[in-house]
């Protein structure tokens, strides 16, 4: 199971995660303490589900969500930096995206996730979209996302 593996992972490099959720609402997080040993890895996480949230936790700029939108890579590359300095981490995780049922757009479709990834002051950002899928497999897949990224750039 991969969320074994990232655990592992930080584990060996001594690193701490932090997590800021939107649309998957704590289920990154949640696989992760799932391991047994995720005390040695995570302190904390948040889920930011309105602006507010992410503007007064996570030191999202006001500004980048009226530019950007709030499911964006500016807006998750910020939660995921402002999770990590909150926290103290050294990995800063952000996730925002549209899950639907409701709520796309033609420019933004159901589906679209967008992550932050702020690892030792290095910051990445993807977008993705899981098309044709019910809520619960929107979020389910950006947690696979999140964690495989998450695997991949730490053994960069």
């Amino acid at each position: 199971m991969k969320n074994f593996e990232l655990v592992k992972l930080l584990t060996d490099k001594a690193l701490r995660i932090c997590c800021a959720e939107s649309c998957t609402g704590g289920m990154l997080s949640s696989s992760i303490v799932d391991v047994p040993s995720a005390s040695s890895v995570m302190d904390m996480g948040f889920v930011t589900y309105a602006n507010t949230a992410k503007i007064q936790l996570l030191r999202v700029d006001p500004k980048t969500i009226e530019t950007n939108g709030v499911v964006s890579e500016p807006v998750a590359g910020q939660m995921a930096k402002g999770a990590a300095k909150v926290s103290g981490a050294d990995v800063g995780v952000g996730i925002s995206g549209i899950a639907g049922p409701a709520g796309g757009t033609p420019q933004k479709p159901v589906g679209t996730v967008c992550f932050g990834f702020w690892i030792k002051g290095r910051l990445k950002t993807a977008t993705c979209l899981f098309e044709n899928k019910s809520r619960t497999e929107v979020r389910t897949a950006a947690v696979n996302f999140a964690i495989d990224t998450l695997i991949d750039l730490i053994n960069e």
